[in-house]
């Protein structure tokens, strides 16, 4: 593409990001600085066109960019800068201050940045919760519960607490139950989930003849704890009625899918799980998320890491005619901070 090319589609697209309104020659010529005749400015036009980075809506003679033409901007056009350098000086500073104020809880962490993301981009935000896989146990307790029942108290991270109940096959009297929490605090503690499940279907299969009855009872209680215990990805998202004003996404049809899609949470979690395999950040623009009620949309994506570990995703869901320029820092200061707010809770 020629340097004038590239200059009028940037000019089309910020225009267009800006108004809204398709792109005429005279504006073009106006707003580009160039000194190009109508004439010359459209036949740039019909060729954009025709390499499909722009298309002329029916109703008027101006051009709209495609999703390969933004493609194109964000990828090689797009000047990016700082929250610092940009409109927003005071955003990194807000964004940090509502993080720190929050609870121990990642999952409230969780639920503030997407909050905070949706009130500052006026658009959607997406904050999937932190992997529990790669939390490590600082601390199990058991309760005994009827009917060979026990409830199994998890402290991950030294913080997060979960609650499980599980069936034995056996009543487990309360000094064995603490034997065998003593036994495996001892053992596991400080190690990571997937490790310990490792471990126990080791000692089970490989050493059950050469373990003590404490470490039997222990390895076998710990099996049902730990079993099946891949976590699905979930997420929260706020702010999904500010796409409710968003001129291309406006049909109550399609709003009426949009929400649905956010509700069931399957493809989007397939998106969000794609950006959590990916280094830094992602951005699906209209149809490259593969989804067909996303066609209209745009989602920028960031990772956010607990140590050196990526444990969650996090992002911005709003039309393809969304200020790339700007939504692209928040979201990346956000993940940063998010990351540095749960670091600080360890």
């Amino acid at each position: 593409m020629s340097e004038r090319a590239r200059s009028l589609l940037r000019v089309l697209v910020e225009s267009y990001i800006r108004d809204g309104q398709p792109v005429g020659s005279r504006a073009l010529s106006r707003d580009s600085g160039l000194n190009l005749s109508s004439a010359t400015i459209r036949n740039v036009m019909a060729d954009l066109e025709e390499l499909g980075f722009v298309a002329s809506p029916h109703t008027s003679a101006g051009r709209v960019p495609t999703d390969k033409g933004y493609r194109f901007f964000v990828d090689t056009l797009l000047r990016v800068r700082g929250l610092d350098a940009g409109a927003d000086p005071e955003i990194e500073f807000e964004i940090q201050r509502m993080l720190e104020s929050h609870g121990e809880s990642s999952k409230a962490l969780a639920a503030a940045a997407s909050q905070l993301l949706s009130s500052v981009t006026c658009l959607a935000g997406v904050v999937t919760l932190p992997n529990a896989q790669q939390a490590s146990i600082s601390q199990v307790e058991f309760v005994g519960l009827s009917e060979n029942r026990v409830l199994a108290v998890l402290v991950l991270n030294d913080r997060e607490v979960q609650n499980r109940i599980i069936q034995l096959e056996r009543h487990y009297s309360p000094d064995e139950l603490k034997r065998a929490a003593n036994f495996l605090n001892e053992k596991f503690r400080g190690r990571p989930l997937p490790q310990v499940r490792q471990e126990i279907l080791r000692e089970l299969s490989e050493t059950r003849e050469h373990l003590n009855q404490i470490m039997l009872d222990a390895i076998t209680v710990a099996q049902h704890v730990f079993e099946g215990d891949e976590q699905p990805l979930e997420y929260v998202i706020a702010g999904e009625t500010n796409l409710m004003g968003v001129g291309e996404l406006s049909s109550v049809e399609k709003l009426r899918r949009l929400f649905e899609a956010f509700n069931e949470k399957r493809d989007f979690l397939h998106l969000l799980d794609q950006s959590l395999r990916a280094q830094g950040i992602q951005i699906f623009i209209g149809h490259e998320s593969g989804y067909q009620i996303l066609d209209d949309c745009s989602v920028v994506t960031a990772p956010y890491s607990l140590g050196e570990q990526v444990v969650g995703v996090l992002g911005v869901i709003g039309p393809t005619r969304m200020a790339y320029e700007r939504i692209i820092p928040i979201v990346d200061v956000t993940a940063k901070l998010l990351s540095a707010a749960l670091n600080s809770r360890r």
